[in-house]
């Protein structure tokens, strides 16, 4: 098992840190010495999964705080809380998102619910939160993708798939977003010199409850997302699913720009630097996308004059 390195003295924020591999990156990172703040939508779950934590690392130091990642207004209040209490964060990992539910659903802003929260709301997140992380040493921003990213396209005529919605395009579209975002933000940290780290991961095939939730939102009857010819896919447990993410977010060998996932057939296995996927390439992809994400969220770069550095 990856062994985290010591993160004494180091404050990380993780989003969905009540289960899967948040929960679990929130288990080790706490674990190695870190305050971690578990960004949830549902605080009682939150608590819950800090019981669970505490009990196992009974120093760790933990708090949960809600974040609706649907809602920008909740991610703006989520962020403000931090900022008035000025304390540096050196880490922040957006892992939390939802996964192809059957029927198009929309977050509190309008958005297709795939690209509002799984995209659009860690984008909100990541620029209200990047000057608490400029003020920290060595600061990083990592951020969960998925396998199905290379199956992703940026459908710029129809990015809420309000016209055709099809579950796995608009779940692949998100992640790919997610992508570019991390691949923007490491270009545009390097160019300003913030020495800020943007990194990205993907879990390969992790069984977590991501798999059974979104497909089943809406659902009388819940049913199985996986059928019975995908039985012999290889898959992991979640401690294992969770080292890509934890390379990203604490490894000192991560890199700008780099993309981490499972080294077995991209599914499961240790953690390996992995190539972007074709769909990730494309003069000013990320760029553009960036843009429209601004305008979308209300949400910015800081001004070169606000950024603090330790």
């Amino acid at each position: 098992m990856y062994q985290v390195p010591d993160q004494s003295g180091r404050s990380v924020v993780i989003t969905g840190a009540n289960s899967g591999t948040g929960k679990e990156a929130a288990t080790r990172l706490a674990g190695a010495g870190a305050r971690v703040i578990m960004a949830v939508r549902t605080p009682e779950k939150g608590e819950a999964a800090k019981a669970e934590i505490l009990h196992t690392f009974p120093d760790a130091r933990l708090e949960v705080r809600r974040i609706d990642l649907a809602d920008l207004g909740s991610v703006r209040s989520f962020a403000q809380e931090l900022l008035d209490e000025r304390a540096p964060i050196n880490v922040l990992i957006n892992n939390a998102g939802v996964m192809m539910p059957p029927k198009r659903n929309t977050t509190t802003d309008g958005f297709e619910l795939q690209f509002g929260s799984n995209f659009l709301g860690p984008f909100a997140l990541t620029n209200l939160m990047l000057p608490l992380l400029l003020a920290a040493d060595a600061p990083r921003v990592a951020t969960m993708s998925s396998g199905l990213a290379s199956q992703g396209k940026i459908h710029f005529a129809d990015l809420q798939h309000a016209n055709r919605y099809r579950s796995l395009s608009a779940y692949s579209q998100s992640k790919l977003a997610d992508l570019l975002m991390a691949q923007h933000l490491a270009k545009v940290s390097t160019e300003r010199g913030w020495g800020l780290l943007s990194t990205s991961a993907h879990p390969g095939y992790t069984r977590t409850n991501l798999q059974k939730a979104g497909p089943n939102l809406g659902r009388a009857r819940p049913r199985p997302l996986l059928r019975s010819g995908f039985t012999l896919v290889p898959s992991q447990a979640v401690e294992q699913g969770a080292e890509p993410i934890l390379f990203a977010a604490a490894d000192p060998a991560a890199e700008q720009g780099a993309y981490y996932g499972p080294k077995r057939m991209g599914l499961v296995g240790p953690t390996t630097t992995v190539k972007l996927p074709r769909s990730a390439h494309g003069i000013d992809l990320a760029a553009s996308l960036w843009s429209i994400a601004e305008d979308l969220t209300g949400t910015t770069l800081p001004h070169q004059s606000l950024v603090a550095h330790s």
